[in-house]
């Protein structure tokens, strides 16, 4: 039997959903309130430079500088499970690179997209990752460090850049009339998404899921809004958790033992989904947009076989069927080493979103390489899944030459 081949791209305008900035080391103190200051700041241990919020360091990411990073596509072995030599990710890293201006500015990566024969991307920060896990017992800190960032991305970066790059400003739901204002705020600067971190958020009552009722105001501005919001990997919640069963010197990104990287899985994706789902936000308000990024795929068969058990089990809990507004609401980026057919069929080719990852080591060295990867497609499937599919989240016109605007059914 011939194995299909991927579809030719030369003609599929690529919009990768998932690439990533580096922030200067100013991007969390620039605006900062002066009373916080203390709060947030970057030391030495011994010759590494790490972040310290509320005084405690994390080391989540080993070099917050980001003024010498891991090149990209570096993890390429690791992900892809061709790591036969059993090498650590920073083993895999090798010599670090000097952070280049197309990691950085816009202007540059624009240039960096023209080369990759790219056409659009979202872009997200990456400090942001740690920001909420690690300031959560003051959630007014969190509030202003979030506001900060969002303000230096918009000086730096812009949050539209010539219709092409659509960064991602964050907004934080500890404190749901301060989300309102965020939204309303990066808004009237032009985002056309919004990232928000898959996790329960603490308020000042306490841990909440943020898709309870209490913040129906936040989702009611977000769906009158009209914008997308994206459900980005970030430092797992769980991580409190995994302490409890072995030591919490393993939480370097770098140097995640084999129990840490098992047990976190994509627990914290799956959680926030089911959330939004059971607590009934996506029916409450069922023209939302919600879009998992860098959170992989595996978890989605086993969320709708625990939906539908549930949903048979306690139907009354349920004014929709689960599984229906999941496939209404949501759409996925599948990690490039996972299986693409499979989301298809679990989700539909319409809710399935490629991303790269670029510049960060588990990503793409090229976006383009995805088709080492990718199953066979025809052209339009093809450029639904490479491009299209975004655009219609976001609102974009489509780019298939033969205009037609309906996806593909799986």
């Amino acid at each position: 039997m011939t194995t299909p081949q991927p579809a030719p791209i030369e003609n599929a305008p690529i919009f990768d959903a998932d690439q990533h900035m580096y922030e200067t080391p100013d991007a969390l103190t620039r605006h900062l309130p002066d009373k916080y200051r203390r709060d947030v700041q970057f030391v030495q241990v011994g010759r590494h430079t790490r972040i310290a919020i509320l005084g405690k360091i994390t080391e989540f990411i080993p070099n917050p500088t980001f003024d010498r990073v891991a090149a990209p596509g570096a993890h390429e072995k690791f992900y892809a499970g061709t790591n036969t030599e059993g090498k650590t990710l920073r083993e895999l890293t090798g010599e670090p690179m000097e952070s280049i201006p197309a990691f950085r500015e816009p202007g540059p990566r624009l240039e960096s997209l023209d080369a990759q024969g790219v056409a659009e991307s979202l872009v997200y920060p990456t400090l942001a990752n740690l920001v909420e896990h690690s300031a959560a017992e003051e959630p007014e800190l969190v509030v202003a460090i979030i506001h900060a960032l969002n303000r230096w991305m918009l000086d730096t970066w812009g949050y539209t850049y010539e219709n092409r790059l659509f960064m991602t400003p964050v907004i934080t739901l500890a404190l749901v009339e301060e989300a309102q204002r965020e939204l309303d705020y990066v808004l009237s600067h032009g985002a056309k998404a919004v990232l928000i971190k898959p996790a329960p958020v603490k308020g000042l009552h306490g841990w909440r899921s943020p898709a309870l009722p209490e913040f129906d105001p936040f989702w009611r501005d977000v769906q009158a809004a009209n914008i997308p919001v994206i459900l980005h990997a970030s430092q797992p919640p769980l991580d409190d958790y995994v302490n409890r069963w072995e030591p919490p010197r393993t939480n370097n990104f770098m140097n995640m033992s084999a129990f840490r990287w098992l047990v976190l899985g994509h627990r914290e994706i799956s959680d926030m989904i089911a959330a939004l789902i059971c607590h009934g936000t996506l029916t409450r308000f069922p023209r939302l947009r919600i879009a998992s990024v860098e959170n992989g795929a595996s978890w989605i068969r086993t969320l709708i076989e625990d939906l539908e058990g549930v949903h048979a089990k306690m139907p009354q809990a349920f004014e929709e069927d689960p599984v229906a507004v999941l496939r209404r609401n949501c759409w996925v980026s599948p990690f490039w080493e996972g299986s693409v057919a499979e989301v298809v069929d679990w989700m539909g080719w319409d809710k399935v979103l490629f991303g790269s990852d670029y510049p960060h080591p588990e990503g793409l060295p090229e976006p383009k390489d995805y088709y080492k990867y990718a199953e066979g497609m025809d052209e339009k499937r093809a450029r639904d899944f490479m491009g299209d599919n975004a655009r219609r989240l976001l609102g974009l016109p489509v780019r298939n030459p033969a205009g037609d605007m309906a996806p593909v059914p799986s």
